[in-house]
């Protein structure tokens, strides 16, 4: 019976030579993630952003002067599957 099997000690050792590896790039400088957004994502986006811009200035409005009403049937529609479960 073996009690330090060479194996095991290996694995051991392999651990921290390899995190060392991975916290020095080999070109020694660091990338850096980059995001490239489309022509057609940007106008997409600018598009949505008006329409909620301009539903969030009519909600501010009907809160403001009381005049917004929540209706119970959506609310109730949204909540039922969770309680279904």
């Amino acid at each position: 019976m073996k009690i330090n099997e060479p194996q095991r000690v290996g694995l051991f050792r392999a651990y921290p030579q390899s995190a060392e590896l991975r916290q020095e790039p080999a070109s020694g400088k660091r990338r850096k993630d980059e995001v490239q957004i489309s022509d057609e994502a940007k106008e997409l986006l600018g598009a949505q952003s008006g329409d909620r811009e301009s539903r969030i200035r009519e909600l501010k409005n009907e809160v403001s002067s009381g005049t917004y009403r929540v209706d119970a049937g959506k609310i109730a529609e949204k909540l039922l599957p969770f309680f279904l479960k």
